[in-house]
């Protein structure tokens, strides 16, 4: 069979147009090509996409890397005026959508500044960069500004599905043979008898056509559904004073975004404050180098990507008008590719097809010859009649109908179908599937390599043990905090808190009722709450403090640091992050009264002892330290080195429900579960252990001592690897 099959062979990601087109043109048994074809990539429409796509890019890269000769072209000559139109202007809006996105497209550094820079686009869109959009604005903003939807397809309607049921060459055949047989049977037989078995064959039609048109329906209902819920992505903004999260479709010009490392710029913008800001254009310009946002280059593009650092931004252009939305536009012309599965399984209807065709036209022949050899034995050959000519009808009836039952055309349909009932049951499992592909893979998997954090565990992360000013405590709720403040002087706690509060890229913000609300990242949310827990005030410590740099944590560095000018004028470094890490950053320790004082080697070992110690307790361990900047030459430069460790903390992270049955499944199956973590060696051992991956003959490695093996090595220690860092 795989001799027969090789023109049907394709890979599972990134196909060779080659191999599309080779598969296509095997195809040759078709009863209705545009049903067969309709859930297939088209490769033409892929092309001119392609093109289209290649230009939209061009023409960023040109804006982009070419703006400075434009805009002094563009300023010698004269600029477009952009028309603000009634309805804005009674509004109380200044500027039109079009300057606004031509603006931010071209990034127009000459243009910002002739609306007085971002305090007066801001004034402009009549938005506070405080208090962000009220949300008695939302309707009027949308109708001026635009929604931010792209252009989709419109869905097929039910007749659509019923005209290509139509298209079917055997049900076309079947539809000629019904007229022909009721053309002869009216003049043989007379009414009603004439009629029946021409009748019988278009209500035979009718039924499967209909039988065909739901089925189909039914399955693009399934699929408009799935695409629902991919489409499904939230982002953080301030609205009427408060931080919330809402659907990116919901952002309207005006709106405060937050980002942070991984967030996908979900509007045109400008840049209101942040910290080391790298974002990746790739996607627009084609360009891999990241582009480093600032006061300086203040634009934002839709669709690019944050790679590092975190930071606001100005909404100014929504929807269509941005170059993401004509984009998107090009993407969906075409379709997905198929999956290997779907190519193969047309692959054997087409063989299936030709046995039933080759079946077919015997079974003609056969026939055909055994009448011809009876009418010639009853020496009647050269008397024919109508009823001859109805047999003859009927037996071509017959080879048609073993070509409709023989040619499985909606094999390949059916499997699309199962796999998109896979999908969404995956999805209902909270495992969101963006291709098709992925379920058909899956099912061999051999290897599954999982997250630990919010994958095996519940990521709902509260403090549960810290080491500071060299005792262990474990923190059980308010009578414990109150304890440990009885136990650490006012200057510790005061270190402590700033520590907390200052090195953090969350946020504790009060909702409309008044209450503390934490937003950001689990870890960072644990910590903040510690600190609240402590008596400390998010707000006032921001308010005395000023930031005057930020290194945010990324899994390179797994450290996140900042500088901070404190109101007597001094500088002060914080990091926070991996407890190794941090360890060997500090040559000092910070004692009961607040003062750093050396750090021995002793100290040094019953720290890491700690920290081994919560690690095997299965808690997530980090450490916090600080330093004083006394080099104002270097003001602006976080120590690397020469930190006062101030504490470690161990933080809870309870073990997803189910999760060890769940491994204990996938075992039994053959598959191997292997846990790839950031998280100190000790909790991820601990971890493993509790859900039943990590086994006495199993192996647990750190990747650094991982990437120093040898080739030979590694290809002798895989297989027993069951837990990476």
């Amino acid at each position: 069979m795989e001799r027969y099959l090789k023109d049907f062979d394709v890979q599972p990601k990134h196909s060779s147009e080659a191999a599309l087109r080779r598969w296509r043109s095997a195809v040759t048994i078709v009863k209705n090509r545009r049903r067969r074809f309709r859930d297939v990539a088209n490769l033409h429409m892929r092309s001119e996409a392609e093109k289209k796509k290649l230009k939209i890019q061009e023409k960023i890269r040109v804006a982009l890397y070419v703006q400075k000769a434009a805009l002094q072209f563009i300023d010698a000559g004269g600029r477009v005026e952009h028309k603000l139109s009634e309805e804005a202007r009674e509004a109380g809006f200044g500027i039109a959508p079009d300057e606004l996105a031509s603006i931010v497209r071209g990034h127009d550094i000459t243009g910002l500044k002739a609306h007085d820079g971002l305090k007066g686009l801001a004034s402009k869109v009549r938005v506070s960069l405080d208090e962000g959009v009220k949300s008695s604005d939302i309707a009027t903003r949308q109708n001026i500004y635009g929604l931010n939807h792209y252009t989709e397809k419109p869905s097929r309607t039910f007749l659509m599905f019923v005209w290509d049921a139509l298209h079917d060459l055997t049900l076309i055949i079947l539809m000629i043979c019904a007229v022909i047989s009721i053309g002869v049977g009216l003049p043989t037989e007379g009414w009603p008898e004439g009629m029946y078995d021409g009748v019988g064959i278009l209500v035979s039609i009718f039924l499967v056509v209909l039988v065909t048109a739901i089925s189909d329906y039914r399955q693009s209902l399934q699929f408009r559904d799935l695409d629902k819920e991919k489409k499904k992505i939230f982002v953080q903004v301030t609205r009427d004073g408060y931080r919330q999260k809402i659907s990116i479709y919901d952002l309207v010009v005006g709106d405060i975004v937050h980002l942070s490392i991984g967030d996908q710029v979900p509007a045109d913008g400008v840049f209101i404050s942040g910290y080391s800001l790298l974002i990746d254009e790739s996607s627009l310009s084609g360009e891999s180098e990241p582009v480093h946002i600032s006061e300086e280059k203040p634009f934002f593009l839709s669709g690019t990507k944050v790679t590092d650092g975190s930071g606001k931004m100005l909404v100014t252009t929504v929807g269509m008008r941005t170059e993401w939305g004509k984009l998107m536009e090009t993407l969906t012309e075409g379709g997905d590719d198929e999956t290997p599965l779907q190519v193969k399984l047309n692959g054997v209807a087409t063989i299936i097809g030709k046995i039933g065709l080759a079946f077919a036209v015997l079974t003609f022949v056969v026939l055909v010859v055994r009448f011809l050899v009876e009418k010639a034995l009853r020496k009647e050959f050269t008397d024919w009649s109508s009823s001859d000519a109805l047999t003859l009808l009927n037996y071509f009836a017959i080879a048609v109908t073993i070509i409709v039952v023989a040619v499985p055309e909606g094999l390949p349909l059916a499997v699309t179908l199962s796999l998109a009932f896979a999908m969404k049951k995956l999805m209902k499992e909270k495992a969101l599937v963006r291709h098709l592909s992925a379920c058909e893979t899956m099912g061999s998997a051999s290897c599954i390599c999982t997250d630990k954090t919010g994958t095996l565990t519940t990521n709902h992360m509260v403090v549960h043990k810290i080491w500071i000013c060299g005792k262990a405590e474990e923190i059980k709720g308010g009578e414990s905090a109150d304890v440990l403040k009885s136990e650490i002087s006012g200057r510790v706690s005061s270190i402590l808190l700033q520590a907390i509060f200052q090195n953090t890229s969350s946020e504790v913000v009060k909702d409309k009722d008044g209450k503390n609300t934490i937003l950001g990242t689990p870890t960072e949310s644990a910590l903040l709450e510690f600190g609240l827990l402590l008596g400390g005030n998010f707000d006032a410590q921001r308010k005395e403090n000023k930031i005057v740099k930020v290194e945010p944590f990324n899994s390179v560095k797994k450290k996140m640091s900042v500088l901070v000018a404190l109101p007597d004028g001094r500088i002060r470094a914080f990091c926070k992050g991996a407890s190794e890490i941090i360890l060997s950053m500090c040559n000092k320790i910070v004692n009961y009264d607040g003062e750093s004082i050396p750090l021995s080697e002793v100290q040094e070992r019953n720290i890491t002892d700690i920290i081994n110690g919560f690690g095997s307790e299965a808690l997530r361990t980090l450490c916090l330290a600080f330093k004083d900047v006394d080099d104002t030459s270097n003001e602006n430069e976080i120590p690397t080195y020469g930190y006062t460790l101030i504490m470690v903390v161990g933080i809870k992270d309870p073990m997803r429900p189910g999760v060890k049955d769940a491994v204990q499944t996938c075992l039994a199956a053959g598959i191997t579960v292997r846990m790839v973590t950031g998280d100190n060696i000790n909790t991820a051992k601990a971890i493993a252990k509790e859900c039943g991956i990590l086994t006495e003959d199993g192996l647990a490695i750190e990747g650094p001592e991982f990437r120093s093996m040898s080739l030979e090595e590694m290809k002798e220690k895989i297989p027993q690897i069951q837990v990476c860092d």
